[in-house]
């Protein structure tokens, strides 16, 4: 044997090496067949070993990383549930939400107990034979298919997975009675909301729903079983009328099983809202509008009623509404999209979000323009004979004709706007003669003044501007030049011109106080409690948009023209002359592009000497040239006067 080229010999005294120790029993062999006792012989380790050393390692840290992989991506999400649920869950109690109450203190809205069954989805797993079994006794006692229940916790992104709400109470005899076998779900209590006057007021107050997606990934106090305003003032004072829910502090352990539930804070209820509107006005101006809608075989309108002292909202309107206790209970997606497709739009507030021409309805704020421009005396007679010819400025032998309805004669600015002369208007608004007139951008600087083409800042959602239009935009959009015949059919109303009711009643708001433009405001107060004992949160005072504007003396003969368009037989609102007080009116009616079809408007304020009253009404798609908007007006003046005596 070649000892010297198989072995290395080594001093005993060295430091033990790491191969020695995988090698230790080798060497003890090895020493005792050469009779070696006091040295130590390192044995190379086979090429072999060192491949299987590695394979071993590699193998284990395989398995490792294998596993780590299985538990933190495969079965991460359970896993972290099932260790939620060892540890303390803060839970939020929902609080009761605010009641809204009319002008004098009449309840609008009453709410009622709801109960809803709510589940836990952090310990659900069709694997897992517990939750196979609550899914069973669920899908029983709801009167749901298995499928329905496991797609709910399926779609659901939050933990807690609302199964059932408004539970009937004979189903909530059976799920109380069933609790215990239930340890991943609970009942959980809150309050319906109950309209008192459904269709009247769903315009105004709109309605809640439970929070969406994108609520409860930015509101931490929501929860899924929360009632939040989706419209109307439920939505604009959401966080007055949601309250302020409580928290409790809930154990569970991995199984499920309850530890104890220990309540850090009660839920405080919301706050109370007073409106500027009275209920029994309110539904008298509904009935006053449906009655002349279905009369005369129209469909749609609004109606805004205004106190032109301070801008409050005494009434308003949008026809045909629907009933917003139908989403209390929760509406099924087929019901709801059964009223969305409906062509008459029942959850469409014309009074703030409908755009339309105004027809005459324009010219008493015209009127207020040419006269404060100085372009013509109020006394100044011009004859109206039903129509004016205007010459081709670049062809004199085609001639225009721009009609009025009837001819009216030698009529002054009084007059004019009392008998509703399209003729005058033609002249004083886009000039006529030897007659200036205010022009298309005069018309537009006054409208504006009087708010047209902004929002009044109402305190509902979904308010629209008006539009005036100019020849720079016409020729921007449509590219084409603006007209003589633009301005004359824009000085009465027509054109491509739009706005709201709301905006048309804030303006005439203007003309019946003398010179103050007011925002509109719905809600009066913002309460804690109720009666006597309540305090006062917030209180809007009248806010002030513009005032003065206008020159005191120019508002008087509009003023004055307005009275004789009631008070003289000729005027256009001379079925106002009845109501038992001084009533000032004008009316509108403007073409919508249908023949024989027309948007037909009525505004009026009383009593005239000391306005408490504006009231402006439209009806959508009236056939021929009728007064459907005067009765509506007319029942409303004569309910509130008579309701005053």
């Amino acid at each position: 044997m070649n000892f010297k080229k198989n072995y290395k010999v080594k001093p005993g005294y060295q430091d033990i090496e790491t191969n020695e120790i995988f090698l230790d029993t080798l060497a003890s062999v090895k020493e005792a067949e050469l009779g070696l006792s006091e040295k130590k012989f390192e044995v190379p380790v086979s090429r072999n070993m060192i491949f299987a050393l590695f394979f071993l390692f590699f193998f284990f840290t395989f398995i490792l990383f294998s596993k780590t992989f299985y538990l933190q991506i495969v079965n991460g999400k359970q896993l972290y549930l099932a260790s939620e649920n060892n540890k303390g869950r803060i839970s939020l109690i929902n609080s009761e939400r605010g009641i809204i109450y009319d002008s004098n203190g009449k309840k609008l809205v009453i709410n009622s107990p709801d109960f809803n069954l709510v589940c836990d989805k952090r310990n659900f797993s069709l694997s897992k034979a517990q939750s196979v079994k609550e899914v069973s006794q669920i899908a029983a006692i709801l009167a749901k298919s298995e499928s329905e229940i496991i797609e709910a916790f399926k779609v659901s992104e939050e933990t807690q997975v609302l199964l059932a709400e408004n539970i009937p109470q004979e189903i909530l005899l059976v799920l109380e009675a069933k609790m215990g076998d239930l340890p991943d779900c609970h009942i959980e209590k809150n309050t319906l909301r109950n309209y008192v006057m459904g269709p009247v007021f769903s315009h105004v107050l709109g309605y809640t729903g439970k929070p969406s997606r994108e609520d409860l990934q930015t509101t931490a106090s929501y929860t899924v079983t929360d009632n939040v305003g989706k419209t109307g003032l439920e939505k604009s004072y959401e966080s007055y009328l949601r309250g302020t829910p409580g928290k409790v502090k809930v154990i569970k352990n991995a199984v499920g099983n309850d530890q104890g539930d220990t309540i850090l804070s009660l839920p405080e209820p919301g706050y109370n809202l007073v409106l500027h509107i009275d209920a029994h006005l309110q539904q008298k101006t509904y009935e006053a509008l449906e009655k002349s809608i279905k009369n005369i075989g129209s469909k749609k309108g609004a109606v805004v009623v205004l106190n032109p002292q301070n801008g409050a909202i005494l009434a308003m309107v949008s026809y045909p509404a629907y009933d917003n206790n139908i989403f209390s209970g929760g509406i099924s997606q087929a019901d709801f999209d059964k009223f969305f497709k409906d062509q008459n739009q029942p959850f469409f507030n014309r009074a703030i979000s409908a755009q339309y021409p105004t027809g005459s309805t324009i010219k008493p704020f015209e009127a207020t323009g040419v006269l404060q421009e100085n372009l013509i005396s109020p006394t100044k007679l011009i004859n109206d004979p039903g129509y004016i010819l205007v010459k081709s400025k670049y062809d004199p032998s085609i001639v225009y004709t721009f009609a009025g309805v009837v001819p009216h004669g030698l009529v002054d600015m009084r007059k004019a706007i009392a008998v509703s002369s399209n003729i005058y208007f033609y002249t004083v608004g886009g000039g006529y003669g030897d007659q200036k007139g205010l022009g298309p951008s005069g018309i537009k600087k006054y409208l504006d003044l009087y708010g047209w083409e902004d929002k009044t800042g109402i305190d509902l959602p979904g308010e629209f501007k008006g539009f005036v239009p100019t020849p720079a935009w016409k020729k921007e959009t449509k590219n084409e030049s603006w007209w003589d015949g633009d301005t004359y059919n824009l000085a009465i109303g027509q054109s491509d011109l739009q706005v709201t009711p709301l905006q048309v009643a804030a303006a005439y708001s203007y003309i019946a106080n003398g010179g103050t433009l007011y925002k509109p405001q719905i809600v009066q107060k913002v309460i804690d409690g109720s009666g006597e004992n309540a305090s006062i949160i917030k209180e809007f005072k009248p806010e002030i948009i513009r005032q003065n504007f206008i020159d005191t003396d120019n508002l008087q003969v509009v003023r004055e023209g307005m009275l004789d368009g009631v008070r003289k037989s000729y005027g256009s609102s001379y079925m106002l002359n009845d109501i038992g007080v001084p009533v000032a009116g004008k009316t509108g009616t403007a073409e919508i592009g249908r023949e024989g079809v027309f948007n037909t408007w009525s505004s009026a304020f009383a009593p005239y000497d000391n306005p408490e009253i504006v009231v402006v009404s439209t009806i959508e798609e009236v056939a021929g040239l009728r007064a459907a908007t005067l009765p509506v007006t007319h029942d409303i003046l004569q309910y509130y006067f008579s309701v005053k005596k």
